[in-house]
């Protein structure tokens, strides 16, 4: 059991590296390999890696086929649907998903996927399980793509996602009613005991987490507490976990249990056992219905049905076979499960705790246990937290030694007996075990709060490499091997290059230059042997979000970059220095040049030069030091022995006249970064001219409003044999100027995935 569900994960994680899927035909192929056991038992393990990867192809293949056509975005369309989940809100209105039950476009029928997500403004009352006819533009899905950034394309795939979009304010939109169907009354019912919880809780703190526990809704929680919970490695205990439905499953099970076995005649009937794992099992599946049974609470259930199974079925088997067997049954309930970290911690977690605790002496005191069990899991989870997220929380095993007896003990039985009480009316019992919930969050919060502080409290690191990961994976084994077992000392050893393995840098006298994909904004790292220096840091989307935190500082993390010897701001415009604050809170900055609204820096001197490792930077000072405030972008330039890269900010042809007369003779660079994104107020032809450039990068948003960049333009640079690339199509831009030459490299094409959405790209002359 335990290798065929291994041979089954290996097969299902194949389909998920592929660039695109193979063709039915070429998967027909394989289905023979399904009846080898048949022949001799040696083949089993090859069947079930076949079975895996048929399965998890079969299963993307389906959604794959869910496309919008591409001759749809943009236009308007008519949706008639239900609002599934609870909606988001966000600073300008509304996130939701939405089930299309029928849509059309000037009157005729069409089909489009069955799931979107869309925006709306906030005048829209969308509330979860409500038919609502929309006035649409919707687009395929499309994410950034940045080295240490997060997918969105692929989230939003796993969640069977395949098209979003916003509601136009005309024509209006028409409620239709209540939907029919259970889970859109499960939504109702969880948004109602949302709204409830927070009327009885006005001036609380914690009312957000509180609902978090309660319904799975997250939205009340503040940036401040994510951090904490971030900082501390206690973000698990938030919303409706798997150890909070293995914890609530297995103390009902151990009190149905006890309870049926009190007549004694009942256990004649059935016994005891059986009875505690059925209601252990509907408990579960009603807390998990509080959550929406969002994928993560189906992991969870799937995973406790194996144990209870096992129970009802009355077989005895070890841990490890229960694991295998319960990530056997999520592999084949979900096979896309294996894109979400969460499926790699859960069953990591629980992999590290049989293995620990297997063997364990009965005579250890359980507080000695529990502080044991908590060091090891922060040991046994280390390698694969500095995988997925390149940070982990030192202070995990003191804070959750506190926080989960707290929550799973304390909190969330208050907090479900709570929602009980408001499902009966009483709403003042209800209120009395919310505030002593929040009570006692508030308690524990000083602890987590001080751990989160600590100055050394959290490891931040890039991604190590493949090999040195495996090498990690057999340290932690070997640390974490039973008392006796020899050489346990050696896996600090096998552990070591994971931390001592540092990622590919440039050589003295070669630029790295890379155009982060941030949309419609500019941000840009130019790296040389020993220095770092960033231009611009993008957009600011929201007040929870913006480009410095979602991507700048990930990118950097992710090549071993902790300190940024420079930070150029071209100008004071939101979609180029939206993220520098994030910037400056996560990483050490020694000089600033140029200024956002807030922060102050030194001012854009023309001529200004210095040289790192090789590499000469110039300032040229700002396009026009009068007019709009575009033209006022500062220029740098950037000069190695094998190319030059020109970055222009935002100036048009104003700055472009201001900057030929000033330096026209440090204006021919092999690469351009297009000004002002190429917009047709930009990129004359004149300043062409004088730049010359063989490599053009338009930083572009995908779709975006403003339709950059514009044709003439691209005609324009096409007619001077440059090679264009764009974002949108490339995602991030990795350029190294070295000795052979000057590289170029996509992001979306290194990394492509068979999900990636595939823009159309600025085609080369």
């Amino acid at each position: 059991m335990r290798a065929a569900a291994i041979a089954f994960l290996v097969g299902v994680l194949a389909v998920q590296q592929l660039a695109a899927l193979p063709s039915p035909w070429w998967a027909l192929v394989l289905v023979p390999a399904l009846v080898l056991p048949i022949l001799h038992p040696r083949w089993l393990l090859a069947t079930f890696l076949v079975g895996g990867f048929l399965w998890a192809w079969w299963r993307a293949e389906l959604i794959l086929q869910q496309q919008l056509p591409e001759a749809l975005e943009g236009r308007d369309l008519v949706v008639e649907g239900a609002v599934a989940e609870l909606p988001q809100p966000v600073e300008y209105g509304t996130r939701f998903a939405f089930d299309v039950e029928r849509a059309e476009a000037n009157g005729v029928p069409l089909s489009i996927p069955r799931r979107v997500r869309l925006s709306a403004e906030a005048n829209v009352p969308v509330r979860a399980g409500d038919r609502w006819r929309f006035a649409v533009r919707l687009k395929r899905p499309h994410g950034l793509q940045n080295p240490g950034g997060f997918d969105y394309e692929a989230f939003l795939f796993r969640q069977r996602v395949r098209a979003t979009g916003y509601v136009r304010a005309m024509p209006a939109p028409v409620y239709l009613g209540a939907a029919t169907g259970l889970r859109y009354g499960i939504d109702r019912w969880r948004a109602r005991l949302g709204e409830r919880m927070r009327a009885l809780m006005p001036e609380e703190r914690f009312a957000g987490l509180l609902v978090a526990l309660a319904n799975g809704d997250t939205g009340g929680l503040g940036d401040e507490q994510w951090g904490t919970l971030r900082r501390t490695g206690t973000l698990h205990l938030v919303a409706i976990s798997g150890l909070h439905i293995s914890l609530i499953a297995g103390a009902v099970y151990w009190l149905v249990r006890r309870l049926w076995a009190l007549p004694a005649a009942t256990v004649l009937r059935l016994p005891a056992p059986l009875a505690g794992a059925v209601g252990g099992m509907l408990a579960a599946t009603l807390y998990a219905a509080l959550a929406g049974f969002v994928i993560p609470t189906q992991r969870a259930l799937v995973m406790l049905a194996v144990a209870m199974g096992a129970v009802l079925l009355r077989r005895r088997a070890p841990p490890s076979k229960l694991l295998a067997a319960a990530l056997l049954a999520v592999l084949v309930y979900d096979p896309l499960a294996v894109m979400a970290s969460g499926f790699w911690l859960s069953f990591a977690a629980v992999a590290v705790i049989v293995y620990v605790m297997y063997g364990e002496r009965a005579g250890t005191r359980l507080w000695r246990k529990w502080g044991y069990l908590q060091l090891a899991i922060a040991v046994g989870m280390l390698p694969l937290m500095l995988w997925l997220f390149q940070r982990v929380s030192l202070s995990a095993p003191a804070a959750n030694l506190l926080a989960v007896p707290v929550f799973d003990l304390l909190v969330v039985p208050l907090t479900l007996l709570g929602a009980l009480a408001v499902g009966l009316g009483i709403d003042s019992v209800a209120a009395w075990l919310f505030a002593a919930g929040a009570a006692l969050l508030g308690w524990l919060w000083h602890a987590l709060a001080f751990l989160a502080d600590l100055e050394y409290g959290e490891w931040l690191q890039h991604r190590p490499p493949v090999w040195a990961f495996a090498c990690a994976l057999v340290g932690a084994a070997l640390l974490l091997a039973p008392r006796g077992f020899p050489a346990r000392a050696v896996g600090a050893i096998w552990m070591l290059p994971m931390f001592l393995v540092r990622p590919p840098a440039p050589a003295p006298g070669e630029a790295w230059f890379t155009l982060l994909d941030v949309g419609q904004g500019l941000a840009a790292v130019v790296r040389t042997a020993e220095h770092v220096v960033v231009y611009d840091t993008g957009p600011r989307w929201s007040a929870r979000s913006d480009a410095g935190r979602t991507v700048v500082v990930p990118y950097l993390r992710s090549q071993g970059v902790a300190r940024i010897d420079a930070l150029v701001l071209s100008h004071g415009d939101t979609d180029h220095v939206g993220g520098t604050a994030s910037v400056l809170a996560e990483l050490e900055v020694a000089r600033i040049i140029g200024g956002a609204p807030g922060i102050e820096g030194e001012p854009c001197r023309g001529g200004e030069q210095w040289q790192w490792s090789g590499v000469r930077f110039t300032l040229l000072g700002r396009g026009a030091e009068t007019g709009r405030s575009n033209d006022a972008s500062c220029v740098l330039r950037v000069d190695t022995a094998h190319g030059s890269i020109l970055l222009p900010g935002d100036i048009e042809r104003s700055g472009e006249r201001a900057l030929i007369e000033r330096a026209a003779d440090l204006l021919a660079s092999t690469v351009l970064v297009a000004p002002h994104h190429g917009s047709r107020s930009s990129s004359s032809p004149e300043f062409l001219e004088y730049v010359g450039a063989r490599h053009v990068l338009f930083a572009v948003g995908f779709r975006n409003p403003y339709r950059h960049p514009h044709p003439a333009v691209v005609e324009r640079y096409r007619a001077l044999g440059a090679r264009l690339y764009d974002s949108p199509s490339a995602g991030a831009l990795e350029l190294r100027l070295g000795a052979s030459g000057i590289e170029v490299q996509s992001y979306r094409d290194r990394a492509r995935r068979y999900w990636f959405a595939q823009p159309a790209p600025l085609s080369a002359p």
